[in-house]
């Protein structure tokens, strides 16, 4: 079992900046890759960004590449993610996620922190 708690999301204008974290305990956090999704209310969960166990590896949806940045502290058991340039598209709730690969699908992940909001105002 791995618990995860997020952090760090707020209310930013078009343009802003905010960073993520997800805080993991419980089983080995280095065993898991990590992922982030978000939802939008009426939409369906959607993949944002994958990080491997090792952090050597990362992907991105197509909407933030270029944006935003995922990265991994093993010895904190703690995922980032730092948004840039955020767009009133961007609003949703964002959820980190661990599994055994860094897919692109919330099927692929066993364990789910309860979310964080982000709000961008234009």
């Amino acid at each position: 079992q791995v618990q995860m708690v997020e952090s760090g999301g707020g209310l930013v204008q078009a343009g802003g900046s905010l960073r993520l974290s997800c805080a993991a305990s419980g089983r080995t956090f280095s065993n898991y890759a990590m992922g982030w999704f978000r939802q939008a209310p009426g939409k369906e969960r959607e993949f944002v960004a994958a990080i491997n166990w090792s952090g050597r590896s990362t992907y991105y949806a197509d909407s933030v590449k270029g944006r935003f940045t995922i990265s991994r502290d093993n010895a904190k058991n703690t995922v980032y993610l730092q948004m840039s340039s955020l767009k009133p598209e961007d609003t949703a709730v964002y959820y980190c996620a661990a599994g055994t690969t860094p897919g692109s699908r919330p099927y692929e992940y066993n364990y789910w922190g309860q979310g964080t909001q982000v709000t961008v105002s234009s």
